[in-house]
């Protein structure tokens, strides 16, 4: 059984983290193992994403279950994240067998204390800033970087192609053929522009 916890937050990203509920949500619906995937915040109620969705957590920081995999996600409402949130993270980064992050998501990982001396992604437009915070290897042009336990994405779409790696890692390559079918993703863009 997997257990993947998806933190949210005010001004989150939408697709940090609902692209990464995408592959983690099908995965356990095909794998029947008692899998779950479930949203996490600091408090209960309604969170709005960076966008307007309104999104219900289904835990908060004290009464969810033990996660197996950690997911940070970014967006501008990671400027204005409480302390409580960063000492959640770094405590359950701790205990967390696998610990994500997507796009900003790194920032907050980094402040948090779990990607210092670390190897990661993030968005394009904020590999500068974190790379300022100091004790941090942001790695430029990689969809998704793995250090040890930790894996981090760019930007939004990077967000689903990491979770794919991580299935992929978790339960085979089989599995992980199955889950992309049944979303029928495919890394090549279908819409190219004209």
């Amino acid at each position: 059984m997997t257990t993947y916890g998806l933190l949210i937050f005010e001004g989150v990203e939408e697709l940090d983290f609902v692209g990464p509920w995408e592959v983690f949500g099908t995965s356990a619906a095909l794998r029947g193992a008692g899998d779950r995937t479930v949203l996490i915040a600091e408090r209960p109620g309604p969170v709005r994403a960076v966008k307007g969705m309104r999104v219900l957590p289904d835990h908060t920081f004290d009464d969810h279950p033990p996660l197996d995999v950690l997911l940070v996600p970014g967006g501008d409402g990671r400027r204005r994240i409480s302390p409580a949130t960063l000492t959640w993270i770094a405590k359950t980064a701790a205990e967390a067998t696998w610990v994500t992050g997507v796009c900003t998501g790194s920032i907050l990982l980094h402040q948090a204390g779990v990607a210092r001396n670390r190897r990661v992604a993030t968005h394009h437009a904020s590999e500068e800033e974190l790379e300022a915070r100091g004790d941090v290897t942001v790695v430029r042009g990689e969809r998704w970087v793995v250090d040890g336990d930790l894996i981090t994405s760019q930007g939004v779409s990077a967000g689903i192609d990491m979770s794919l790696w991580l299935v992929d890692h978790l339960h085979g390559r089989d599995h992980f053929k199955q889950v992309r079918g049944y979303m029928q993703y495919d890394p090549a863009p279908p819409y190219a522009g004209e």
